[in-house]
């Protein structure tokens, strides 16, 4: 006894685009309910698969009254992929002006840094400043108690004023 398996998600999206393509023609969702069974697509998903198709702007949906209508044409789609290629294909270019100028603004400023004695021992300078700098910090931190400033901020702010 084998067990007969559903279709996937994406083998049901294209079942009901099927239906949209060879009839060319709008419809209610009670209509691609009833059609839906015929293509192997079961009715209670049919709702879920054409919502996906229009989340994806691969069908179209319209309220007209109290009536929603669904359709798809081939060439439609066919536009739509056509609008995400020349957008892709800008946003390729734009992304090839920008990693030529930052490889243009990498070049300029690689420029007076180019390695020597000189630069190393101002970069070594530089390291024992900020370690300096650094411990002086921490050393003050320990100090911060102390602060005659900070001791008196605290004692007026423990007194309230009526």
């Amino acid at each position: 006894m084998s067990k007969k398996r559903g279709l996937s998600l994406d083998e049901k999206r294209e079942k009901m685009l099927e239906i949209f393509y060879e009839s060319q023609n709008f419809f209610l969702l009670k209509e691609l309910e009833k059609l839906g069974p015929k293509k192997g697509v079961i009715s209670q998903s049919v709702k879920d698969v054409v919502q996906s198709l229009v989340d994806d702007d691969l069908v179209a949906k319209d309220k007209i009254g109290t009536s929603v209508y669904f359709w798809s044409l081939p060439s439609c789609a066919g536009n739509q992929l056509r609008n995400v290629h020349r957008k892709l294909e800008s946003d390729l270019q734009s992304g090839k002006k920008r990693l030529s100028e930052l490889v243009d603004q990498c070049d300029t400023l690689k420029k007076g840094r180019e390695e020597s004695d000189e630069r190393e021992e101002a970069l070594g300078e530089l390291k024992a400043i900020e370690l300096k700098h650094k411990e002086l910090k921490d050393e003050m931190g320990q100090y911060a108690d102390n602060d005659p400033a900070a001791f008196e901020e605290m004692s007026w702010n423990t007194y309230t004023f009526y």
